[in-house]
């Protein structure tokens, strides 16, 4: 069993910092499990505890049945593949996948026929004799990727690996990545994989499960459409989704809103949504993601029509981007081309009507603490 326990772990360093509280999560056997979050909140941190590249401070991490807190990376049972690829540059691409093996005393036959079925997996059998200087930026990646598997470890660790590629490769590589863990269990082989990205696109499509951390502490583990439609705060809300949520501040009045300076026009919340929270009448955060915003007149139904000042529209192809101003706080709404079409030839400060669906709104206590509307 290749699950991985973290159980209270801290990381304090030695002037004080404290980068990671307490944190409680457990990577399940053949889980492809994704850290996310803004820089500077810990996710390498915590991935580098996991390899043993960190000390850490308090609490325990288990791999499988083992507590490994003060054991050295090698006897961890892991691999890891990180941003900068980490290759030989003197050596081929063969020898840079069987150096491990090598070290580790592994047979000629056995290191050759570990090396080829890694390269066969990564469909880079006629790289083995090139070094890397003669490797594109993604060829590189794979073989990094391709070093870690020929160890066959319990724990496969990444860090930010695809950050360095440009996006068409990128995506290319999510793809090859995803499918590459899903061969890995099929076949038998462990494959609890821990992924860390500062991208929520990347996060959102490879994995199984998101960890999202917010300055050392978890906000919410959960798959990624329980994520998308039932974030456990604003933080969540608004760092998951791209464009992401609207998110703006409001007075709420038992089941109805006031935003910004919109006058003694309220919005009216469904009952059943707002009867399943317990925030106090006052200040909360209201959430509504721009897809659920449309251009009057929209044609759908259930829509409440908010009067806004247009600001700018950014033509994306088959959707545009429509950023307006509602009671002197911004919106965003994300509209098939055919319906934002007229808007694109309007001068800034326009007077327009957008379609708030708000049976998907989200309410957040102010502090960014509360539960969703939605939850």
């Amino acid at each position: 069993m290749a699950v991985v326990s973290l159980r209270k772990v801290e990381k304090t360093y030695p002037n004080g910092f404290k980068a990671v509280h307490g944190v409680d999560l457990e990577v399940r056997d053949g889980e492809f499990m994704v850290f996310v979050g803004p820089s500077g909140c810990a996710k390498s941190t915590l991935l580098r505890m996991v390899a043993g590249l960190e000390s850490i401070s308090g609490g325990e991490l288990r791999i499988g049945d083992r507590a490994v807190n003060d054991l050295p990376p090698k006897q961890r049972g892991i691999a890891m593949v990180f941003q900068n690829y980490a290759l030989y540059p003197h050596m081929t691409v063969y020898d840079n996948l069987g150096f491990g093996l090598r070290l580790a005393k592994t047979p000629k036959a056995e290191l050759d026929q570990r090396v080829r079925h890694a390269a066969k997996l990564l469909e880079m059998e006629h790289l083995l004799e090139r070094y890397p200087k003669q490797l594109s930026g993604g060829q590189a990646q794979r073989v990094a990727v391709g070093r870690a598997i020929v160890k066959k470890p319990e724990v496969f660790l990444f860090d930010e690996p695809l950050s360095n590629l440009d996006a068409k490769l990128r995506a290319a590589m999510r793809v090859r990545l995803t499918e590459l863990h899903r061969a890995l269990r099929d076949a038998g082989q462990p494959a609890t994989t821990i992924y860390v990205t500062h991208d929520q696109v990347e996060a959102m499509t490879m994995g199984e499960r998101i960890c999202v951390l917010k300055a050392g502490v978890i906000q919410q583990v959960d798959t990624p459409t329980a994520l998308y439609e039932r974030p456990a705060n604003a933080f969540v809300g608004g760092f998951i989704g791209s464009p992401e949520m609207n998110l703006v501040g409001a007075e709420l009045f038992g089941h109805r809103l006031r935003l910004g300076h919109l006058g003694e026009q309220l919005l009216p919340l469904p009952a059943a949504r707002a009867d399943a929270m317990a925030l106090r009448d006052g200040a909360v955060q209201f959430g509504l993601r721009p897809e659920h915003i449309g251009v009057a007149p929209s044609g759908r139904s259930g829509e409440l029509a908010v009067p806004a000042l247009l600001r700018f529209t950014e033509h994306m192809g088959a959707e545009i981007y429509v950023h307006a101003e509602v009671g002197g706080l911004p919106f965003s709404a994300r509209v098939p081309a055919e319906s934002g079409q007229a808007l694109t030839t309007l001068a800034r400060g326009s007077a327009i009507t957008l379609q708030f669906q708000m049976d998907h709104a989200h309410l957040f206590a102010a502090d960014e603490a509360g539960a969703s509307l939605r939850r």
